[in-house]
């Protein structure tokens, strides 16, 4: 499926160290921070390869190296810059090469000009876009749960600027390693009751400016290539709420929903192995790239999951003759891990199977246990609009109190109908809340995470006399075949984000909804998309079985979604099914991944004091190490080597290299991958100039 973002990101750090100090053996240097965007995709393994004797991090007590040079893997952090100059000082290697993970600010690259041991030991710099995670093939995120916080927390106002400048920064990091200069268009939404309603339109500007700026300052941007331009799409999660909340049962998102998973920058369940034999043991397993059952089966309903498990067992028991035959022919759940517990061959394969059958069976113990065929059914026609019929729900109100009422639905799932049912009605009476939430003997601070709503552009409550018109949904969904309806019952719901996307690719998409950042490209961008649908409906005169995909050497437009305050993974899920279905690269780009109890917990902290929120920029600030001062007795201990510059630049495009005698950015060549929104702003003649000084609060309303 098109170029997978992982490969991406793993080519373009390897092909760094490749070129740098090419020939020579080399110390590779790394932070906190860049160590985890490395570690992410590439294998050490991978790096020794690559004439690197060992891999250090400068935050740590490190002894002198000085036969050997360093490629110094840097965050632009000011206290990383702070431990480079002690490096320098030390000259704790021959001689350096940086490679900075994105944009180097100004005052930490005068503060590296300004020390004299820098520019004796400096041999190359130069600049990635790199700042972003890839989390699977077309999912990437920037492991950032703070991010939502900052942008619609009362309190954090003055964080806005800042934070969307990184926001934008990390944006133009993805479009810049995937080689692409996309149309930017973003949501816009009609009149808007939050603070935050114009979040997009900032954050797309940037953007914009930001590719701008690169495109200038590298004359190889974007490379040639007959693949059609892409399009990116900049929105938020105000534009669909439902997503977040409503229970999906395909797996990915039901592992998330209602397994204790140890979450993290990987995912990890614990299981037990080898159940009921003397082998038994608890184990964590990663869920991730590397299980071909996970990644195979993940977005997978349940009902078709546990069909799928059963006949791939019996595959991988025909294809090897050490499994036992089951002479009674058929095989449950049971049977399958007790045959798998004795076996002692093909471990990992044995290990990924239980893994699966035991996370499936607990799935659907806790599918029964807690009525969740119930309170999808409500959860659907609340979501949908219409219920299992595709009719008008009736009667909504007392189902839902039927469940708040019932033991057997739990406390966490009471709150999401509650919230659901705000938003079907966009609204509801005060004394209806009151009376919904004693059904639910919530506890009362969750009456707050009803009320934070609001932060979110919904409505909480409304008047007596309400003349507000009924609120249409963004992209209503249209009902399926009949034969469908029966199956499709508890997952009638599909994210907003699959309306948007189909109506961007049938060239229909709303512009009063979704602008784009240059007003003159509506017109060609548009035709461009009519004359794909155009040539689409010619083509589907061809009978079923001349309908065949596209080459894989045929070039696949790109389209980006970029999902300010997390993505669910149900949106994942929709953006994988319409790649599949129209040729397309569709890549997911988010903050962080949402899961319903982190959303609900996130939603809740709206409305808490900042100082408890932990945030990232109320941190002290870190400072460099105290082992890092402390006087040394210094050795070589590296494998002399004759010094060989660089005979040139690395060939990733992202580059941006400096004068190899001064150490310093060449001018010409100065990054400027975003201007400094909102300290400095861009002229109509292209100069950057002082712009207006912000105001703390408020920073929404310009």
């Amino acid at each position: 499926m098109g170029t997978s973002a992982i490969a991406a990101l793993r080519e373009i750090i390897l092909e760094v160290i490749r070129y740098t100090a090419q020939g020579q053996w080399k110390v590779l240097v790394l932070d906190e921070a860049s160590k985890r965007l490395v570690d992410s995709v590439v294998k050490q393994d991978d790096i020794l390869q690559e004439k690197v004797t060992n891999i250090e991090q400068i935050e740590h007590k490190r002894a002198l190296n000085q036969d050997l040079d360093a490629i110094y893997f840097l965050t632009p952090e000011p206290h990383i810059v702070e431990c480079l100059i002690i490096d320098f000082e030390r000259r704790r290697y021959h001689r350096s090469y940086l490679v900075w993970t994105s944009f180097l600010p100004p005052e930490l690259r005068q503060r590296i000009d300004q020390a004299s041991a820098a520019k004796e030991q400096i041999a190359q710099a130069r600049i990635l876009n790199i700042s972003f995670f890839p989390h699977e093939s077309h999912l990437i995120t920037f492991r950032d749960p703070s991010s939502f916080p900052m942008l619609f927390h009362p309190a954090c106002n003055q964080l806005v600027p800042k934070h969307m400048y990184d926001l934008a920064q990390r944006i133009v990091s993805v479009c810049v390693s995937l080689e692409e200069y996309p149309t930017i268009r973003y949501y816009r939404p009609h009149n808007p009751l939050h603070e935050a309603g114009v979040l997009c339109y900032h954050l797309a500007r940037f953007v914009q400016e930001g590719l701008d700026q690169h495109a200038k300052h590298h004359e190889d941007f974007p490379p040639p290539s007959p693949r059609p331009r892409g399009v990116l799409i900049i929105t938020d999660r105000t534009m669909d709420l439902f997503a977040p909340l409503v229970h999906e049962f395909t797996y990915q998102a039901m592992v998330h929903d209602l397994l204790p998973l140890k979450e993290g920058d990987k995912s990890y369940y614990k299981t037990i192995l080898n159940e009921g034999t003397p082998r038994e043991e608890v184990k964590e397993m990663e869920l991730g790239e590397k299980d071909k059952i996970w990644v195979e089966n993940r977005h997978l309903h349940m009902k078709d999951l546990l069909q799928k498990l059963v006949a791939d067992f019996n595959k991988f028991r025909a294809d090897n003759p050490q499994f036992a035959e089951n002479p009674g022919g058929s095989t449950s759940i049971n049977t399958i891990k007790d045959m798998i517990a004795g076996l002692p061959q093909f471990q990992e394969g044995k290990e990924l199977y239980s893994l699966h059958l035991n996370m499936s069976q607990e799935l659907m113990n806790i599918f029964q246990k807690c009525r969740l065929t119930d309170v999808a059914l409500v959860e659907q026609s609340m979501a949908v609009g219409l219920d299992e019929d595709y009719k008008r729900p009736k009667n909504l109100t007392d189902q839902i109190v039927r469940l708040l009422d019932d033991d057997e639905v739990n406390f966490p799932d009471r709150l999401r109908l509650i919230i659901e049912y705000v938003l079907y009605r966009d609204g509801i009476f005060r004394s209806d809340m009151e009376k919904l939430l004693a059904h639910a003997r919530l506890p009362a601070q969750d009456g707050e995470i009803l009320q934070n709503l609001e932060m979110l552009g919904a409505r909480v409550f409304r008047p007596l006399k309400d003349i507000k018109p009924t609120l249409q949904p963004l992209f209503p969904q249209n009902p399926p075949a009949a034969q469908a309806i029966d199956d499709l019952s508890l997952s009638r719901f599909e994210p907003a984000i699959k309306g948007l996307l189909e109506e961007q690719l049938r060239g229909t998409l709303d512009q009063n909804l979704f602008p784009y950042t240059k007003p003159f490209l509506d017109a060609n961008e548009g035709l461009m998309n009519r004359v794909n649908v155009s040539q689409a409906s010619l083509r589907s005169a061809k009978p079923t079985w001349a309908r065949t995909r596209p080459s894989a050497l045929e070039p696949r437009q790109r389209v980006i979604i970029f999902m300010a305050g997390g993505a669910t993974y149900s949106e994942s899920r929709v953006c994988y099914e319409v790649s599949g279905s129209s040729a397309k690269d569709i890549y997911l780009t988010s903050s962080h991944m949402l899961h319903p109890g982190l959303f609900l917990r996130q939603l809740g902290e709206l409305s808490v004091d900042r100082r408890r929120l932990d945030l990232p920029a109320d941190r002290p600030k870190p400072k460099p190490p105290a082992c890092l001062y402390e006087r040394e007795t210094g050795t070589s201990n590296g494998l002399p080597q004759p010094l060989a510059l660089m005979t040139g630049p690395p060939k990733t495009r992202s580059a941006t290299n400096t004068n190899t005698s001064t150490g310093t950015l060449e001018p010409s060549q100065k990054p400027h991958p975003l201007p400094s929104p909102p300290f400095v702003v861009a002229t109509p003649t292209g100069k950057l100039s002082k712009g207006p000084k912000e105001k703390k609060r408020g920073f929404f309303k310009f």
